[in-house]
């Protein structure tokens, strides 16, 4: 499947890794996906090595569990 729309620009309707049920998000504002029985939230986060805080799509796409990610993006890092 294409990842562009008709207008050029990316589609962010499509997800190979979404939960497969139109929830991708694990909650309202987290960038981490959706656990599944496709995509198991049991991988540690890089940053802090909490246990079980990511998903294979999350460690893809290079993220860090939210408690790590909010505190970079106030500067407490």
């Amino acid at each position: 499947m294409d990842d562009w729309d008709e207008y050029g620009d990316w589609d962010d309707d499509w997800d190979d890794l979404d939960a497969g049920d139109g929830t991708s998000f694990a909650q309202e504002g987290s960038a981490l996906r959706a656990a599944t029985p496709e995509n198991p939230r049991n991988l540690p986060c890089p940053t802090c090595g909490a246990e079980d805080v990511l998903t294979p799509a999350d460690r893809l796409r290079g993220y860090q569990c939210d408690a790590c990610a909010d505190r970079a993006e106030r500067g407490w890092c």
